[in-house]
């Protein structure tokens, strides 16, 4: 009798299945997912594997359509008896899709997701270890009840913080100011706090809604508003100065825009929350919320994005989107 878990690895592509091309013109996504399984040593013994190839793309290519196909993949992994789910990908958006899919994410199993800083072909190529890792993660039954889970560097992630904060170094994804929410060493999985539950959406039967996220900067034009508004776009994320704030001018044309659709302020930092209720001079946040602009806190703006996308597709407003920001947000 097989006592051995069983792990279903989905590969969608990204560095860690790129090898160089004859021609000199750098790495391609050419691995999938029993090539990679292949080149780590001892992986399966760690596990039963099933192994299928999602796609062979860069991760800046993933559309939403590969995110839910993703998702119905491993839901359907997991009622055939799978005890955990890994997924490769590429790292340039690898923070981003962990955390659509936490947002769907409603199994007790747990949902790994794993890339590699350096392809195959370089020295110290991280792919091998971040896959053996993210298997052993997947095995550990103190992993379930997480939602989605990132292991990169032998740390592990809970996909609601976690950042890519380093174009190139292998220990580019962190999590700012709470730090991981494990380690793994010598093969053994280690949580250092637990992870609360959160409310998990309906898949949503379609998600073309756009969402635009800006970024704020000195003097620029308020007009991507406006146009934003006229395009058609159900809502709006700020990536804001300071603990969420922004100028006067686009001040006003938020304050316009939150009459309409949903607008979220976040900060452009990289790290902390935005804050509720320290400055009060126009632009701020006790002034934007008095107008109807709801606070990032601790969400990036990249994920608050990803959030209001997913509770515009679930016709979602009012007070039930503020409820979800903030058990999202602490």
């Amino acid at each position: 009798m097989n006592s051995k878990p069983v792990i279903s690895i989905g590969a969608l592509g990204g560095t860690i299945s790129m090898t160089g091309a004859p021609d000199g013109q750098g790495v391609t996504s050419s691995l999938g997912a029993a090539e990679l399984a292949k080149s780590v040593p001892g992986l399966d013994q760690c596990a039963t594997l099933y192994l299928h190839t999602l796609a062979r793309i860069g991760s800046g290519s993933i559309r939403f359509q590969h995110v839910f196909d993703t998702l119905a993949w491993a839901r359907q992994q997991i009622d055939q008896g799978a005890q955990g789910v890994v997924i490769t990908q590429g790292t340039d958006t690898l923070e981003e899709t962990a955390f659509l899919l936490d947002l769907f994410w409603s199994a007790r199993e747990p949902l790994v997701l794993m890339g590699a800083m350096r392809n195959p072909q370089l020295p110290g190529a991280d792919g091998s270890a971040n896959l053996l890792a993210a298997v052993q993660v997947a095995t550990d039954a103190a992993s379930c009840n997480r939602g989605a889970l990132v292991v990169m560097n032998d740390d592990i992630h809970e996909a609601r913080r976690v950042q890519k904060m380093h174009t190139t170094h292998v220990n580019a994804f962190v999590s700012p100011v709470r730090g991981p929410v494990g380690v793994i060493q010598e093969g053994r999985v280690t949580y250092l706090r637990d992870t609360p539950a959160r409310p998990r959406l309906p898949v949503p039967s379609a998600y073309s809604s756009k969402v635009l996220l800006l970024e704020h900067s000195l003097d620029d034009d308020p007009d991507i508003v406006s146009f934003a508004l006229d395009a058609g776009y159900a809502g709006i994320v700020v990536a804001g100065f300071g603990s969420g704030h922004a100028s006067e001018r686009l001040r006003d044309v938020l304050v316009t825009a939150a009459t309409r659709i949903p607008v979220i302020m976040c900060s452009r930092t990289g790290a902390g929350s935005t804050t509720r209720a320290v400055y009060g001079y126009k632009g701020a946040e006790i002034d934007l919320q008095q107008h109807g602009v709801l606070m990032g806190g601790w969400l990036c703006p990249r994920k608050a994005r990803l959030l209001l996308s997913a509770a515009v597709w679930n016709g979602i407003g009012g007070d039930e989107l503020a409820g979800l920001l903030n058990a999202w947000s602490q």
